[in-house]
C-alpha cells in the first residue's frame, strides 16, 4: 500500500527533457554542432564521407531521418541543392541555413550574380552569386557556434547551460586557432597560388594569401581549354609558386598541367573535410591541414 503514494510522486515529477534530433548536411556542419551538443547527443550527417556536397542522392533512411529530425543545420542551396530539394517534402520543427545567419560575412564570385546560385536545372555552378564555402573564414563558424546554441536552446530550454558552455568553449578554441595560423601565415613567404576549384577565397581573404587561379570554377565543372591555356602560362612564368589539387580528385589533371613548370605541386587541399573522421573535431583539423599544407609548400618554393 506504501507504494501509491510514490508512484504518485514519482508521476508528479516533470519529465527530462528530450535532446531535439538533429541532422546536417556536411562535415563541416556537423563538426560545429557536435561541438555544441556535446555529451548530450549526437548529430547525423547525411554527406557520405568522400561523397561531393554539391551532388548528392539522399538514401530512403536518410530521407525518413529528415523527416524525424526536429532541427536541420545546413549551409544553404548554394552548397548543397540537394538537400533543398528533399527539404520542400518534410517539415522538421526548425530549419538554419547557416549562410542566411546574421553576422555571416559573404563573398561573391567574380561574374554576373544569378538569382539562386543555380542553373535552369538545378545543378550548382560558380559564375557569380554567393560563395557558399563561408566556413573556411573561421570568424564565420565562431558566428555559427552562438545560432546553433540559440536554436538548441529554444528546442532544449533544459540544458541551456550545456549549449552555451559547449559553444563557449568552441569558440575559445576557434580563437586560438585562428591566431596561430595568423601568426603562421605572417611568417611565411608570400607568393600567388592555383587551387583546383574555387572554394579557397574566404580562408585566402582571411590569412592574406593570393590566389592567382582556379582550375575549375566548379566541382563539377570541366575547365575549358581556353582557361587551362591561361592557367598553363601563369605557371609557366614563374610568377606562380604552388598549385594544389583536391581531396577526392583524381591529381593526375594538376600532375600534368604542372609537368615541367617552376611551381611546385602541394599536398592535396580538402576544404569540405571529405578525406576526414567526421566529428567534433574535424573543423579544427580541416583549418589546420589546409594551412599546413599551404605553408610547407611557400616555404619550399621560396
Amino acid at each position: 500500500m506504501r507504494i501509491l503514494p510514490i508512484l504518485a510522486l514519482l508521476a508528479a515529477q516533470p519529465a527530462a527533457a528530450e535532446v531535439p534530433r538533429v541532422v546536417t548536411d556536411m562535415p563541416v556542419v556537423h563538426s560545429l554542432v557536435a561541438a555544441v551538443m556535446g555529451d548530450l547527443g549526437a548529430p547525423e550527417v547525411l554527406l557520405d564521407r568522400g561523397a561531393d556536397a554539391h551532388d548528392f542522392q539522399l538514401r530512403p533512411s536518410q530521407r525518413a531521418a529528415l523527416g524525424e529530425a526536429n532541427v536541420v543545420f545546413w549551409i544553404g542551396p548554394e552548397m548543397t541543392p540537394w538537400l533543398d530539394r528533399a527539404l520542400n517534402a518534410v517539415t522538421p520543427d526548425q530549419t538554419v541555413a547557416l549562410l542566411d545567419v546574421s553576422a555571416t560575412s559573404l563573398r561573391h564570385f567574380d561574374g554576373d550574380p544569378e538569382p539562386d546560385g543555380h542553373d535552369d536545372e538545378g545543378e550548382h555552378h560558380h559564375e557569380g552569386g554567393i560563395d557558399p564555402h563561408a566556413w573556411l573564414n573561421p570568424d564565420n563558424a565562431a558566428v555559427w557556434l552562438d545560432a546553433i546554441a540559440e536554436t538548441l536552446i529554444r528546442q532544449d530550454g533544459e540544458h541551456s547551460g550545456v549549449y552555451l558552455a559547449n559553444a563557449a568553449m568552441a569558440k575559445a578554441g576557434l580563437r586560438d586557432l585562428t591566431a596561430t595560423i595568423e601568426a603562421e601565415m605572417a611568417s611565411t613567404p608570400k607568393a600567388p597560388i592555383i587551387v583546383a576549384h574555387d572554394a579557397l577565397g574566404y580562408f585566402a581573404d582571411r590569412f592574406g594569401l593570393t590566389i592567382a587561379a582556379s582550375v575549375a570554377k566548379g566541382d563539377a565543372a570541366a575547365p575549358g581549354a581556353g582557361h587551362l591555356s591561361e592557367t598553363r602560362m601563369l605557371l609557366e612564368s614563374g610568377a606562380v609558386a604552388c598549385i594544389f589539387p583536391e581531396a577526392g580528385t583524381d591529381p593526375k589533371s594538376i600532375e600534368t598541367l604542372d609537368q615541367d613548370t617552376p611551381a611546385r605541386i602541394g599536398r592535396a587541399l580538402d576544404p569540405e573535410g571529405r578525406a576526414l573522421e567526421p566529428g567534433p573535431g574535424l573543423y579544427t583539423e580541416l583549418l589546420t591541414a589546409m594551412s599546413a599544407a599551404i605553408r610547407d609548400c611557400l616555404a619550399e618554393a621560396s
